[in-house]
């Protein structure tokens, strides 16, 4: 199967699973094909070989990051959910894609916590509610030059008001709001 059907299948299997389940973490959540694209692009602008994503699901964003690193580039996704962290590494696989993709398990603060890895391009699309419990940390683990990308930004405005108003006030860091998808928040650390 080539790439671009998998993604499609995802696609529409994401669309058909979150519109007949009502249990949230059963949800996908994925992201739209546009926000997809987007990544992808500023995944290949920046020559970003360092990505952490917080939030994989089934891997739908995951690899549209993956796939759009050089050979020698590596995603490291973080996922709480056991059957999530199944389903995506199944389609890792089938997207042959696995070799560039760390699956971790864990909880998205801990692990910045314990983590000694630097990235150059940070994906956000978890639970909001914890994202100011580790700004800082996460800030400090993003190198300069690098970017935070984080999803649902115009969607859930009210969620991340305070997320946002923090990031778009701080010194040596340069913001914008990208009417893409369901809103993607920029973030560029000097």
């Amino acid at each position: 199967m080539s790439f671009a059907l998998l993604l499609a299948e995802l696609e529409s299997l994401g669309e058909h699973n979150d519109a007949i389940q009502s249990d949230r973490s059963k949800k996908l959540l994925n992201i739209t094909r546009d926000t997809g694209e987007f990544l992808s692009v500023m995944v290949k602008a920046t020559s970003a070989e360092n990505i952490l994503e917080i939030g994989t699901s089934n891997g739908y964003s995951t690899l549209w990051l993956a796939s759009s690193l050089s050979a020698k580039g590596k995603v490291v996704t973080i996922e709480k959910q056991t059957d999530k962290i199944t389903m995506a590494a199944e389609n890792f696989v089938r997207a042959g894609l696995q070799d560039r993709i760390e699956q971790v398990q864990a909880d998205a603060g801990e692990f910045i916590q314990r983590t000694d890895l630097i990235f150059d391009f940070i994906f956000l699309d978890a639970d909001r509610s914890a994202y100011m419990d580790y700004i800082e940390l996460l800030l400090s683990k993003l190198s300069a030059g690098g970017v935070l990308v984080c999803d649902n930004a115009i969607s859930h405005r009210h969620e991340l008001e305070a997320f946002t108003d923090y990031l778009s006030r701080q010194d040596g860091l340069t913001t914008c709001l990208v009417p893409v998808g369901k809103g993607e928040f920029v973030v560029h650390k000097a």
